[in-house]
């Protein structure tokens, strides 16, 4: 298989698991808040990454780490893994599944006009295509 594709073999996967993973969530979270269940979320994850770290030796790379790196890692986990699943378990305790997971889903808007704006990438016909395209599939699954 060629290299190239690699991305796109992890990207779909990552579709397929984000799509399954908010039916879970849902269930998990009829008897209790967001904030719980998002803690429980939050541990076993943590407890999972940290045995993963160091069975593979991943640690090691700690030497390498700069408070810059560390700085934007951690932005990016306040960001996402906290204020944003924060907002979303909320979102998917009160809303409909498939009308909140579309809406959650539609991020990268959001990272293509962030992307363009500050890491000075080009905005193209079909990445404004895209952007357009995403938009008019959440107004249609609003049905």
């Amino acid at each position: 298989m060629n290299s190239k594709m690699y991305p796109y073999i992890l990207a779909i996967i990552t579709l397929i698991f984000w799509g399954i993973a908010p039916i879970f969530g849902k269930i998990g979270l009829l008897k209790i808040s967001p904030l719980l269940g998002l803690a429980i979320r939050s541990f076993v994850i943590s407890i999972i990454l940290l045995v993963m770290v160091f069975a593979t030796g991943t640690y090691k790379e700690f030497g390498t780490l700069t408070l810059k790196g560390f700085s934007f890692i951690a932005l990016e986990g306040i960001f996402a893994s906290l204020i944003g699943h924060f907002a979303y378990y909320y979102a998917l305790k009160l809303g409909e599944t498939s009308k909140v997971v579309p809406i959650t889903s539609a991020f990268p808007i959001m990272t293509v006009m962030l992307a363009v704006i500050f890491l000075a990438e080009k905005m193209t016909v079909y990445k404004g295509a895209g952007v357009a395209l995403i938009v008019a599939g959440i107004y249609l699954m609003r049905f």
